[in-house]
């Protein structure tokens, strides 16, 4: 099961990244990934520890 969520949530990052992207040229290409990607890691943690996480 964990690495399900592990893939999921690698998966997730990757797919957010270009998504989210801002314009080519502003200087935040690599912090809007890394925030994203952050929000979205902490996320897939929360629904793995709401439920699939044995007590």
């Amino acid at each position: 099961m964990n690495r399900i969520v592990a893939l999921l949530s690698a998966l997730l990052v990757f797919a957010a990244n270009p998504a989210f992207a801002n314009a080519p040229g502003g200087g935040y290409e690599g912090i809007t990934g890394l925030y994203y990607g952050t929000i979205a890691v902490i996320l897939a943690y929360g629904v793995y520890d709401i439920f699939f996480k044995k007590s």
